[in-house]
């Protein structure tokens, strides 16, 4: 038996389809060549690289694309948990923090790995009818292997009544 989250990761990697979810739900990810190039329940990795729709003055990637990447590797992994759930959750960053370490001229890949802090908090709203608010980090590593951006998301899930 699949999951409401199988389903997802399943389409979301599909480039045919997770480019179709972008240019219709999420048009600037489209536009800036985002990639989720892995997901599991625990994990997700997006890629974001170099060109000239998302570049700043200074040839490199522009901070607001960098912060999508990160955002939707950890944004993933929160909708996967809530894909075709019922009861349903809503999902809402509350807030961000970044730093950025290193210029980025080529590839970018954002991986989170708080999928089961994800996964607890949403279990815990739908038990308990409160808000949870978590955050959630993701590191920003170029084709090297340099830790070139962080950030972290505070996301809140509540359960819809």
């Amino acid at each position: 038996m699949h999951t409401g989250f199988d389903i997802f990761s399943k389409r979301i990697q599909s480039r045919w389809t997770s480019n179709l979810f972008f240019l219709f739900k999420l048009p600037m990810a489209f536009f800036s060549g985002l990639k989720v190039v892995q997901i599991s329940r625990e994990s997700c990795a997006v890629s974001i690289r170099y060109k000239w729709i998302n570049q700043n003055p200074f040839q490199s990637v522009y901070f607001a694309a960098q912060l999508m990447a990160a955002e939707l590797s950890t944004g993933a992994l929160a909708f996967g948990q809530l894909y075709q759930r019922k009861p349903s959750v809503s999902m809402l960053v509350l807030c961000n923090r970044s730093l950025f370490h290193k210029k980025v001229k080529g590839k970018l890949t954002f991986k989170c790995s708080d999928g089961g802090i994800i996964e607890n908090a949403i279990q815990k709203t739908i038990e308990t009818g409160e808000p949870v608010t978590v955050e959630c980090y993701a590191a920003g590593m170029t084709e090297d292997g340099v830790l070139a951006t962080e950030c972290w998301f505070t996301w809140t899930f509540r359960a819809k009544k």
